[in-house]
């Protein structure tokens, strides 16, 4: 299963793919799209879609994990940040893609056990589990891949509730 984690915003989304076969991740590519503040909010959602329907063309995905939208205190984040998810998730559905949402508390606990675990320490666990050898920068990039393993380790969970 090709799996596409993404970690939703405006200026910039990260995203990360990885291949879960039986019990085995595999790490494929990850990275980030970046949209110019001086292009109208409609130039960039366009960017952001055509760029997510490549990657999930391209890599043959199956599933999308993306992280929901908690609150900010900032309406005109969170309203930009709204619009962003919404072409992302318009993405998958276009291309008959599994979607699946995960809150941050549910990304933490995953792939630490504790629910308030720090950016560092989630950085380390994506970088073990996928056998990287650094911890994957931007933030934006480290939290895609988190939430597509959160998805590959809940996936297992999802399959057995289906029966």
């Amino acid at each position: 299963m090709i799996i596409l984690g993404v970690d939703p915003g405006v200026a910039s989304i990260g995203y990360g793919i990885i291949e879960k076969k039986g019990n085995k991740i595999n790490f494929i590519t990850c990275g980030l799209i970046s949209t110019d503040k001086e292009k109208s909010i409609e130039e960039r959602l366009s960017k952001i879609y055509n760029k997510v329907s490549l990657f999930i063309k391209k890599f043959n995905v199956e599933v999308m994990a993306v992280e929901k939208l908690f609150f900010n205190k900032n309406v005109k984040t969170v309203m930009s940040v709204g619009e962003a998810r919404g072409v992302i998730l318009l993405a998958g559905f276009k291309h008959k893609v599994q979607i699946f949402e995960y809150t941050p508390l549910q990304v933490k606990i995953a792939l630490t056990g504790y629910g308030r675990a720090e950016k560092l320490q989630i950085g380390k666990m994506v970088k073990m589990l996928l056998n990287l050898k650094q911890i994957p920068k931007p933030d934006d990039v480290g939290d895609a891949l988190a939430i597509a393993l959160c998805h590959a380790s809940s996936e297992r969970t999802l399959s057995l509730k289906k029966v």
